[in-house]
């Protein structure tokens, strides 16, 4: 398996059909998608149909990734970037819940950043939360990222957006 990036306990890869089973119970957690406005997948079949199709990477060259504990090698969650139609990017990251408060969310989107500034050289990331998602905004601020405005986002009414920049 080809990973794109490495972090001190992760590895980051793109996603496969293979990945169905994991996205599934993930998305599956009311706990996980809870400030995301995205539904659970319906089945492992339909969250394998998603994977098969997600068109991403040939897009735009980039994308969510699958997040891999290089202990265990174990999929534990996913961080990447996406590329919205009003040409906005914005990092995202998602976790099973029994990986909460370990740090990964920080330590993938870090990487990630470092490579939309560098290898992309994108001059501008968003990161958005919902209001209530606090551990989100946290690990936002923790990325250096800046509060820009209050506004919906997929169905989100109180979503903070926030703004980090490609340094100099």
């Amino acid at each position: 398996m080809k990973y794109l990036l490495e972090t001190e306990r992760l590895l980051l890869r793109e996603f496969n059909v293979m990945d169905a089973d994991a996205m599934y119970l993930l998305n599956a957690d009311p706990e996980v998608v809870k400030y995301t406005g995205d539904p659970p997948f319906e089945s492992p079949e339909v969250a394998k149909e998603f994977l098969a199709s997600y068109s991403d990477y040939q897009q735009h060259g980039f994308g969510r990734w699958a997040v891999i504990d290089k202990e265990t090698d174990q999929f534990i969650g996913w961080c990447g970037l996406k590329k919205h139609e009003d040409g906005m990017v914005d990092v995202g990251f998602r976790f099973y819940q029994e990986q909460w408060g370990k740090g990964y969310a920080t330590e993938s989107a870090k990487e990630v950043l470092q490579y939309g500034f560098t290898a992309l050289q994108l001059d501008e990331i968003v990161g958005r939360a919902a209001q209530e998602n606090i551990a989100s905004i946290r690990v936002l601020e923790k990325l250096g990222f800046s509060y820009w405005k209050k506004a919906p986002c997929h169905g989100i009414p109180d979503a903070h957006y926030y703004k980090l920049t490609r340094p100099n």
